[in-house]
């Protein structure tokens, strides 16, 4: 996937807008980061630490816990070049999911 695509994908989710944090790319829904663009070829996801830990498991050359406290609360990195398509829609939904109001959730029928 290209960054093009992984922002397009990102702002096909309800609710969701594009921001900036830092000077880095963000994406929000309900005012909460669920994804940033920090560099070409790599989004940062918010995981919960277990999803993170499971994701490492699965998919160890393409992802990683970002340093520091940060990667301790699931904040995982992602590199998408050559990734499967259906793995970064997973993990942006997840993300999406994690910080959603659970009423944009529900209404969307994203579980």
């Amino acid at each position: 996937m290209l960054s093009e695509e992984i922002e397009k994908l990102a702002l096909s989710l309800p609710g969701t807008q594009e921001n900036a944090h830092f000077g880095t790319r963000d994406f929000r829904v309900g005012n909460r980061i669920f994804m940033t663009l920090p560099e070409a070829g790599r989004a940062v996801f918010k995981f919960t630490p277990d999803q993170q830990r499971m994701l490492l498991e699965m998919e160890p050359g393409a992802c990683a816990a970002v340093p520091g406290g940060w990667g301790a609360r699931g904040w995982t990195s992602l590199y998408f070049v050559g990734v499967d398509e259906e793995l970064v829609r997973q993990s942006m939904e997840t993300a999406w999911r994690n910080v959603a109001p659970k009423s944009l959730v529900k209404k969307n029928g994203r579980h």
